[in-house]
């Protein structure tokens, strides 16, 4: 095994024994149906959000709230698809009880800086516009409960306003190895905007 900060850590690479409830950053990956532009468009190297972009800003920013010992990271929302951070950081006896197994990972990888929240500041406020029980199925904070409701989240609050939207079935995740690779994967989402011609998921 690796160690990290002193603490033992497992090999991060995606593997069928690996518990995604487990503490760690987690970079995360959601693509639209086909991959159309459903939440807005790049213009002059910044995202311009469409109304379903906003939801899909706005529900990424509220996971925290509705699961405990999580936190966030770099994130942004693209034309296609959504890039994010997320932060399990459990105490070591509820991870332990949560998962079955004796956790060997330590604490998530230390961000040292705030969330991005974007249009999520400047329309959280409004208790019209989205509920407070927009999370559903919430139950061991695992990154696919995590996401899963947040995909759900966003398809029943595009659905209700008769927003065209739609998700492909799956999500893309990485689990972060070290704080080297947690920067790195922190600029490149920062940057993506910028970096949008060369995207891979630019191409359709």
């Amino acid at each position: 095994m690796d160690k990290y900060k002193n603490k033992y850590r497992k090999p991060s690479a995606r593997a069928q024994w690996w518990d995604y409830g487990w503490n760690g950053a987690y970079f995360i990956t959601i693509v639209t149906k086909d991959r159309k532009h459903f939440f807005g468009e790049i213009e002059n190297g910044k995202m311009e959000l469409s109304p379903v972009g906003v939801i899909v800003d706005i529900l990424w920013n509220e996971i925290p709230n509705h699961f405990e010992h999580v936190d966030l990271g770099e994130s942004v929302v693209m034309p296609n698809h959504k890039h994010g951070i997320i932060l399990l950081n459990k105490p070591d006896d509820l991870d332990s009880v949560e998962t079955g197994h004796a956790v060997e990972t330590g604490h998530a990888v230390e961000t040292g800086h705030a969330v991005e929240t974007g249009h999520a500041l400047s329309l959280q406020s409004n208790p019209n516009f989205i509920g407070k029980n927009r999370f559903q199925n919430i139950g061991n904070t695992t990154i696919s409960s995590i996401i899963g409701s947040y995909k759900s989240a966003v398809t029943k609050h595009a659905n209700r306003l008769g927003l065209t939207h739609g998700w492909q079935p799956l999500f893309h995740d990485h689990i972060i190895r070290n704080a080297d690779e947690f920067q790195r994967i922190s600029n490149y989402i920062k940057n993506n905007p910028r970096n949008w011609k060369e995207d891979k998921f630019s191409k359709r």
